[in-house]
């Protein structure tokens, strides 16, 4: 068992503008970390190689996919499969995202 203190939680980066992303957690099947986009901030991630599910812990954004939009709040659960195209945006009160990768981020794209 771990407790992983801190994940979901808002941490504004030094100047308050950037993202921030922070991984708290890997192993080979999964890795936890939280990504925080301020108030009018844009999001401009790219699509992951891994299953993505973000579980809204603050603010409000509308995420926008091929498949349409839908506003999000704290509560707010949401499942991206590797490879779709995804983003954040709207995003009216800091957001921050408890973000579960499985298998671990990054461990499928093609250079590892």
């Amino acid at each position: 068992m771990r407790i992983i203190d801190g994940a979901g939680v808002w941490t504004p980066t030094p100047t308050g503008q950037a993202n921030d992303w922070v991984e708290h957690l890997r192993v080979p099947a999964l890795s936890v970390g939280t990504y925080c986009i301020p108030a009018g901030g844009v999001d401009n991630q790219s699509p992951h190689t891994e299953d993505e599910i973000y579980v809204v812990t603050t603010g409000r954004a509308t995420i926008v996919t091929p498949d349409g939009t839908a506003e999000v709040r704290p509560g707010s659960v949401i499942f991206v499969p590797a490879g779709e195209e995804h983003r954040f945006v709207e995003v009216t009160e800091d957001l921050t995202l408890l973000v579960v990768f499985g298998p671990a981020y990054g461990s499928l794209a093609p250079d590892r």
